[in-house]
């Protein structure tokens, strides 16, 4: 009978002791905090990183439009507007910021700046949110003027842009 008691007194010891303590909790609670905020710090970067590809392959689209515009017409258009309702559609539809939903924000905008009424040359570029992402190949210059609201510095590091 006493080893029975003793039998049951050790089970019920055990079966306590189940479970995870407080602090266990708190750590994994902890541990997957720190986790979560790697990662959404990184998925941030990316998106970054993806509009401004997007601002990127606007501007070439923007620029081969210019040029197939100069092609027909022997000059470069006055506005950007002319690329998309001119007869002849140079571009389906006028670009828009990926981040500002269609709206023209002064830091990130397409600016077109020609050079006169009959534009022979121009200078186009947009401000982007990540300085990776700038490429040597851009031209680096100042343009001065605005479009949109937004003017800008071409030679300064976030910016992208081209000219012909």
């Amino acid at each position: 009978m006493l080893q029975s008691i003793n039998n049951m007194n050790f089970m019920n010891k055990n079966s306590s002791k189940k479970g995870f303590t407080l602090i266990e909790l708190l750590v994994v609670i902890a541990i997957i905090g720190v986790l979560s905020a790697v990662v959404l710090a990184s998925l941030n970067t990316a998106r970054a990183k993806s509009r401004d590809a997007k601002r990127i392959s606007d501007l070439r689209q923007i620029r081969n439009a210019l040029e197939l515009y100069r092609s027909d017409n022997g000059f470069y258009p006055t506005s950007i507007d002319a690329l998309v309702s001119s007869p002849k559609k140079y571009l389906p539809n006028k670009p828009k910021d990926p981040q500002g939903a269609g709206t023209c924000r002064p830091d990130y905008c397409y600016a077109y700046f020609p050079n006169n009424s009959t534009p022979t040359t121009y200078h186009i570029g947009a401000q982007l949110e990540t300085v990776s992402a700038v490429e040597s190949t851009d031209a680096d210059l100042n343009s001065s003027g605005s479009y949109g609201g937004a003017s800008f510095n071409g030679s300064t590091s976030y910016f992208y842009d081209l000219r012909p």
